[in-house]
């Protein structure tokens, strides 16, 4: 299995290639995402961002909330196109697991309905599902919510926060 480097987006320029790819890609194509909307979710300073490279290559990056409802989602997964089917999306996965883990129990995600193959993969992973929120983004496709936890909230305590550069 591969094993990328997992730090923060460098530059305009790296945003700008993960909004693209999102932008271009399912399951946001189904679910209507724009570039613009991309790259403004990309950009929000409430959300934490990471890419995976390669030698300087991005291969995928992913997107974590640690604020909000469900405390510990991991928003967006994207592998890019010719990365996909190597491994990345599981090591971005785990990465994001381990970054959510020091602070949270659980980590939250949502799945489209349409998305089989993530579906999959995310029930490998240890995922399972604890709801369903019926046309959430587009009518017609569900939004699946997954969870995977460590632990009860009033079990867990959180590891000393570590900077990630």
């Amino acid at each position: 299995m591969l094993a990328p480097i997992m730090r923060i987006p460098e530059s305009a320029a790296e945003l700008q290639l993960c909004a693209r790819t999102m932008a271009s890609s399912e399951p946001w194509l189904t679910l209507r995402r724009d570039e613009a909307q991309a790259l403004q979710l990309l950009s929000n300073p409430a959300k934490e961002v990471y890419v995976a490279a390669l030698e300087n290559e991005i291969t995928g990056f992913v997107i974590l909330d640690l604020n909000g409802a469900f405390r510990g989602y991991l928003q967006t997964v994207c592998v890019m196109p010719q990365w996909r089917k190597h491994g990345i999306g599981s090591r971005l996965i785990a990465f994001a697991e381990e970054r959510i883990f020091r602070e949270h129990p659980n980590v939250f995600m949502c799945v489209s309905s349409f998305n089989t193959g993530a579906q999959r993969l995310y029930a490998r992973l240890g995922y399972e599902v604890v709801g369903v929120l019926k046309d959430y983004v587009v009518a017609g496709h569900d939004e699946i919510l997954l969870r995977k936890s460590l632990a009860p909230l009033d079990k867990f305590t959180p590891k000393p926060r570590e900077v990630v550069r």
